[in-house]
Parts: structure tokens; C-alpha cells; sequence
């Protein structure tokens, strides 16, 4: 029997690893990867749709990841999905703090936020729009951009951020010739803006 969503203290672990941070702000940085099952923001460019659906995957405890994540002798510790905040996250970060490490997570922002976090990746999807919350609460805004379009939209949100939140422009992995040099020419135009990029799938690592 698997336990609810409101159980804060199992969730649905698609799959869990120690790599190098692929993107964003933290790029290059030993972290232990936590990727839990369950996501309806639908992007259809997702390279991880096999997340979408959380009933293949075991319910753990939050104690058993978090030793997990603490033998692997990482110090950031990255939740992701799927969409993390489908549940309930604060007890998982709080055994994550408690172990010494640091909590960071990729969301959408399409739920309420929950967790302790060190740093909140910020990546809004037009799919299923962001909650208010996250333009305040968020360190980094990363836009996935998939068309020219997405630039001018991007610049919607990072209008909302806070003046200490970084901003990145990163290209959608399989249109990236088409739209890595509109993201060159926009970032020389606007300074405030840096580019990431999927450096974990040039390297040939998870």
C-alpha cells in the first residue's frame, strides 16, 4: 500500500545519484541528485517523461534518502522531478539539513512551495502557469528557451524576480543550433542575463 501525498514523510523516488550539476547557476558543482515521480506540467520537449507517472516508482522514507544522499559524499543535495512540490517537502529537507548538507531544488513553481532550501532554481513553464510566490522566494531564474518567442516571455518573469535573483537563459536541448545564437544576441543586449547550458549532456554523464 503506498502512503498519501499528504505523507510527508515517503515519497515516490523515481531515481537518486551522485553527478556533477549539469545547469544553472551551480553548474560543475558534486551534488547528489533526488528525482521524484509525478509531474502534470506536461512540456513536451521534457527529456525525462518517464517521471510523469509516479506509480511505477517505490515510496521511500525520507530518513532512507537522506542517508542516501549522505554516503555519497556530496554536499548539495538537488531535488527534482518530475515536479518535486507535488508533496510535501519539509520533511525531507529537514533530514537533509540535519545530515549536513545543503538543499537545493529545481521546480516549476506550479505548487505551493514546501522544504527548507539553501537555493531555489526557478524554471517556469508556459504549460502550467507559476505560483506568485516563487518571483520573491526564488534564487535563480533559468527559462528554457525552445523558440524566439520564449525570450520576450522570459523577460516577463525576470521583471517580477528580486534585484539578487541570477537570471539564465538556457536552450531547449534539441533546438539548440536553432535558438543558441538568438540567446547569444539577447544576452549582449541585456547584461543581466548569462546563458546555461546542459553541460552534463556534452560530458556524457547523469
Amino acid at each position: 500500500m503506498k502512503p498519501e501525498k499528504s505523507d510527508p514523510d515517503f515519497l515516490p523516488l523515481m531515481e537518486s545519484f551522485h553527478t556533477i550539476q549539469g545547469e544553472g547557476y551551480h553548474t560543475g558543482k558534486s551534488a547528489y541528485f533526488i528525482r521524484l515521480g509525478g509531474c502534470d506540467v506536461g512540456c513536451h520537449w521534457c527529456d525525462v517523461k518517464e517521471s510523469w507517472d509516479a506509480s511505477p516508482f517505490d515510496w521511500i522514507s525520507v530518513v532512507e534518502i537522506a542517508d542516501r544522499a549522505k554516503r555519497s559524499g556530496a554536499e548539495i543535495a538537488v531535488i527534482t522531478g518530475g515536479e518535486p512540490l507535488m508533496y510535501d517537502l519539509s520533511s525531507l529537507t529537514e533530514e537533509i539539513r540535519k545530515r549536513g548538507m545543503t538543499t537545493n531544488m529545481e521546480t516549476s513553481g506550479a505548487y505551493p512551495l514546501t522544504g527548507t532550501w539553501d537555493w531555489i532554481c526557478f524554471s517556469p513553464k508556459k504549460f502550467k502557469a507559476p505560483l506568485e510566490e516563487f518571483y520573491s522566494k526564488s534564487n535563480e531564474l533559468k527559462v528554457i528557451v525552445y523558440n524566439r518567442s520564449d525570450l520576450k516571455w522570459s523577460l516577463e518573469h525576470a521583471s517580477k524576480m528580486t534585484s539578487k535573483a541570477k537570471l539564465f537563459l538556457q536552450p531547449e536541448w534539441s533546438k539548440s543550433k536553432e535558438v543558441a545564437p538568438l540567446i547569444i544576441d539577447f544576452v549582449k543586449e541585456n547584461p543581466g542575463w548569462q546563458i546555461s547550458l546542459q553541460t552534463h549532456k556534452y560530458l556524457n554523464i547523469p
